[in-house]
C-alpha cells in the first residue's frame, strides 16, 4: 500500500454498497454543540412543576404495577406456571437462532 495514499484525496478505498463518505468541505459539521433529546425544563419553570411531574410519573408507574400484577394472577388462575414460560421463551429464541442460520444460508446460496 501506498504510505502517502492517505494524503492523497484521489486514492480511495474500496466502495462499500450502502455506505458513504462524508465529503470534506461540507457545511454539516460533527462539531456542533451537543442538544439533548429530553426537553429541558423552561427557565421560569419551578421546582413543585417538577416534582408534579414526578409524582404523575410515579402514579402511572404504579397503576402499570397494578395491571400487570391482574394479568399475572390471570395467567396463573388459566393454569400457566412461571417455569413453563420461561421454558416456551427459551425455545422461542432458540428458533429464532436457528431460523436466523437458515435466512443467512438461503442468501449465501441465493448469491452462488
Amino acid at each position: 500500500m501506498d504510505p502517502l495514499a492517505p494524503l492523497n484525496p484521489l486514492i480511495r478505498g474500496p466502495r462499500i454498497p450502502g455506505l458513504r463518505r462524508t465529503e470534506p468541505g461540507l457545511t454539516r459539521s460533527c462539531r456542533g454543540a451537543f442538544r439533548s433529546p429530553r426537553p429541558s425544563p423552561k427557565s421560569g419553570q419551578a421546582d413543585g412543576t417538577s416534582e408534579e411531574s414526578l409524582h404523575l410519573d410515579i402514579q402511572k408507574l404504579k397503576e402499570k404495577r397494578d395491571m400487570l400484577d391482574e394479568e399475572i394472577s390471570q395467567f396463573i388462575s388459566e393454569g400457566y406456571s412461571v417455569d413453563e414460560l420461561e421454558d416456551h421463551i427459551t425455545q422461542l429464541h432458540e428458533y429464532n437462532d436457528i431460523k436466523d442460520v437458515g435466512q443467512m444460508l438461503m442468501g449465501k446460496l441465493a448469491v452462488i
